[in-house]
């Protein structure tokens, strides 16, 4: 029979019901939003709003994981973390080229139809972000999950930004430019999770040797 202590014993966070359930809502809403916001910024023309879109998609992915993820050991966790933040790393590269591509061919979005998705993308999101606050502290793959819901209700403004911009110049520079700084907020993000999560399997690889160094 395997012996613990307290603490160790104590239900895992990750397998809450409130915290699964807190899962499932963030993927429904990121899944919906993935697919109106991805036709709406091929229809107007936005990379800001196509942008958003994948990082919608990116963030349901990534809720998926976590949700496969749960009541898993710490090591499984933090591999799952690292492909989170590394899908993040990529979709952020693709956003980057998309931003230049936009640029070179002069591309003016529809300002009123960014405005108004904008808005709604912000106000669910920000209703997700509120729901997962509470689990912003906890290990690679909780505070993934929280950085993922930030980055979005984050990119929301800045849709809504680029989207007065372009009304108010009536160029397409100011929604390139909010799509390059999403993608540097989604490269950041990416950096931020895989790098905990690399030292988090640093230290379980480090426990086993410890334990046989004190048995020595």
């Amino acid at each position: 029979m395997a012996c613990c202590s307290a603490d160790s014993c104590a239900p895992e966070p990750l397998n809450d019901s409130t915290w699964r359930r807190a899962l499932w809502i963030a993927l429904i809403v990121n899944g919906a939003f993935f697919l109106g916001e991805l036709g709406a910024g091929l229809v107007a023309g936005s990379a800001a709003l196509q942008a958003d879109a994948l990082d919608f998609l990116g963030d349901s992915a990534n809720y998926a994981i976590s949700i496969g993820a749960a009541g898993l050991g710490l090591t499984i966790r933090a591999r799952a973390a690292v492909a989170k933040g590394l899908t993040l790393i990529v979709l952020a590269i693709w956003v980057l080229g998309n931003a230049a591509w936009h640029f070179q061919a002069g591309i003016v979005p529809e300002s009123n139809v960014m405005g108004i998705v904008g808005i709604t993308a912000l106000v669910a999101n920000t209703a997700v972000a509120v729901m997962l606050y509470r689990y912003r502290s906890g290990d690679a793959n909780m505070r993934s999950v929280w950085i993922c819901s930030r980055n979005d209700a984050i990119g929301n403004l800045a849709v809504l930004l680029a989207a007065a911009g372009v009304f108010g110049t009536g160029h397409g520079w100011p929604d390139v430019i909010t799509a390059a700084i999403m993608a540097t907020l989604g490269l950041w993000g990416g950096s931020q999770i895989v790098r905990q999560a690399l030292a988090e399997l640093r230290t379980q690889r480090s426990v086993p040797l410890a334990q046989a160094e004190s048995r020595a």
